[in-house]
């Protein structure tokens, strides 16, 4: 069966988040995504993150008091977001986790992604979500 479309990439991801202004911060400054719009009778920041965009709406704003509970310890809205990202430079990424108080969930894997297998770096966001940085694919011979 054809279908009528092709998906080309990932548009936006949206998380729902308990303090935005501290998320904001997060991913603009561990991340540095771009803050491209606000829409703050939502309760939603749009951020640039390379070609495609995180959505982070507020627990306690109009869209995100929709969604029922918000992440914890004891469920999550989304599993995780992978960010591709060059260079993949092991120590310098886990140093500057570190500068920003964060851990990384262990050392870097290598896993499966949109380019093949390469190595990745997980760790938490504020509101628990997982972010994977995503290096570029290993190639093997």
């Amino acid at each position: 069966m054809d279908r009528p479309f092709v998906v080309e990439r990932i548009d936006h991801l949206v998380f729902r988040v308990r303090d935005l202004q501290r998320s904001v911060d997060f991913y603009r400054e561990v991340l540095g995504c771009e803050v491209v719009r606000r829409r703050d009778h939502l309760g939603l920041v749009h951020l640039r993150a390379g070609v495609s965009m995180i959505d982070l709406i507020s627990l306690d704003g109009t869209l995100g008091s929709q969604g029922g509970r918000g992440p914890g310890e004891d469920g999550r809205n989304v599993d995780h977001l992978c960010l591709r990202i060059e260079p993949f430079d092991e120590p310098a990424l886990v140093a500057h986790l570190a500068r920003h108080g964060i851990s990384s969930r262990g050392p870097a894997e290598v896993n499966f992604g949109a380019e093949g297998d390469g190595p990745s770096l997980y760790f938490r966001d504020p509101d628990g979500n997982a972010i994977e940085l995503k290096g570029p694919s290993v190639v093997s011979g």
